[in-house]
């Protein structure tokens, strides 16, 4: 699978790490509901830094389909809210 983190680039990940990634999309959805400002930076901050760990970054000119897109580090919680349709980041 193809995610791109905006502002950054796109990264290749095996579909084996869905349910890893998934888990933490749960947390950020949560704390956006709660209005969890400290809970928000936390968990978008390890789901960004479990895809890079994770995966493989593609080169700069690579254009490959994303399958994700995640907000970069600095997204706001009101940011994220509007990429949302109440299903979180990963499509379930």
């Amino acid at each position: 699978m193809i995610v791109r983190i905006m502002g950054e680039g796109q990264v290749k990940l095996a579909d084996s790490h869905f349910t890893e990634l998934n888990k933490l999309d749960d947390e950020l959805l949560a704390e956006m509901e709660a209005g969890d400002e400290e809970g928000f930076r936390r968990t978008l901050g390890a789901l960004l830094d479990a895809v890079r760990s994770l995966g493989e970054p593609l080169p700069d000119d690579a254009l490959e389909p994303s399958e994700l897109i995640l907000p970069g580090p600095d997204a706001s919680l009101d940011e994220v809210r509007q990429m949302l349709n109440d299903d979180g980041l990963i499509p379930g």
